[in-house]
């Protein structure tokens, strides 16, 4: 399984750039997302950024990430993930999260008109 991870550009250089996130300082792939400046944030997946990113979405991503690592260690998990578990989401956001179409309810229409004598 690959995880991205979110990272903060601190310099760049020719196709690369120096980021730090939790994963300490690397030296990350630029070539998927273009040109990036001091500051931005990136999702990098093995050393190689796949996606920009705002920092609101790097903050969830890490939320989620403590989260994970926390029940990993065995530790109650207290922390905010950035999604619903889907026990708690009710059978129309579970049908979206399946890519299943919502449910129809039919209904019926009298379209039967008076007989012509």
């Amino acid at each position: 399984m690959c995880l991205g991870i979110p990272m903060q550009v601190m310099a760049t250089e020719a196709g690369h750039a120096q980021c730090v996130g939790r994963l300490g300082l690397r030296r990350v792939r630029t070539a998927l997302v273009g040109d990036v400046a001091v500051g931005d944030w990136l999702l990098v997946f093995l050393d190689s950024a796949q996606e920009c990113i705002p920092v609101e979405r790097a903050q969830e991503i890490d939320a989620t990430l403590d989260l994970i690592e926390s029940v990993m260690q065995g530790e109650a998990g207290d922390g905010d993930a950035a999604f619903a578990l889907p026990s708690a989401m009710s059978s129309e956001q579970l049908r979206a999260l399946s890519g299943a179409r919502p449910e129809v309810h039919e209904t019926k229409n009298d379209t039967t008109q008076g007989e012509i004598a």
